[in-house]
């Protein structure tokens, strides 16, 4: 199966923005791909853009909603309804057979989506290599090394970072230093750092 994991370090990272560049990218490279989301929570911005960007409709990107702008699991348990994990497998399995899959999680990687099972079972059972977005901010080394050992942990392939500048400006002392300072520290690849404001340039051989 081909294709990748999209995590993050946190929340509000960029892991949608990425995840539509890399589904933009092996579009226009002729890939047959597919963003997947397989729960949004909030509004439902992230599934549309994935399915805007790879051509899909978004009740395929996107085939559990939950209103609340939570955690899967809280969200759930505020709207009153169980997460229909058989809809999530089904629509991946079905989508799976026919496209290159760029699943985009929800939040971090250990974010519960019920109360024993986490969206790091979900990217366990895909099986696919994951990239870590990383927010290129103070903090970000840790919160980077912490995410990459707990994909290990789990006994996946992570298959490099992605550095993602979300504000403006030259930045302080930790956004200029950051990327050479996770390619001394880490063994996996830095695959890129997006500028911000960059909607398009990541490779389609990136994953």
């Amino acid at each position: 199966m081909k294709g990748c994991f999209v995590t993050g370090t946190d929340t509000n990272v960029g892991k949608t923005h990425i995840a539509a560049m890399i589904v933009r990218a092996k579009r226009a490279a002729g890939e047959r791909v597919a963003g997947f989301k397989p729960i949004c929570c909030g509004d439902r911005t992230d599934g549309e853009l994935l399915a805007e960007a790879a051509g899909i409709p978004v009740n395929d990107t996107n085939p559990v909603w939950l209103r609340p702008p939570v955690a899967p699991y809280t969200a759930a348990m505020i709207e009153g309804r169980n997460i229909d994990l058989a809809l999530i497998r089904e629509t991946f399995a079905r989508l799976a057979a026919e496209h290159t899959m760029i699943v985009e999680g929800a939040g971090g990687w250990l974010v519960p989506v019920e109360r024993n099972f986490s969206m790091a079972d979900l990217a366990v059972e895909f099986g696919l290599p994951v990239v870590v977005v990383v927010a290129n901010r103070l903090g970000c080394i840790n919160h980077t090394l912490l995410t990459v050992r707990a994909i290990r942990a789990d006994c996946l392939k992570c298959a490099g970072i992605i550095l993602n500048n979300t504000v403006a400006g030259d930045g302080d002392s930790a956004v200029i230093t950051n990327r050479a300072v996770l390619e001394d520290v880490l063994d996996v690849p830095v695959l890129a750092e997006v500028a911000f404001g960059q909607v398009e340039g990541l490779l389609p051989t990136i994953v």
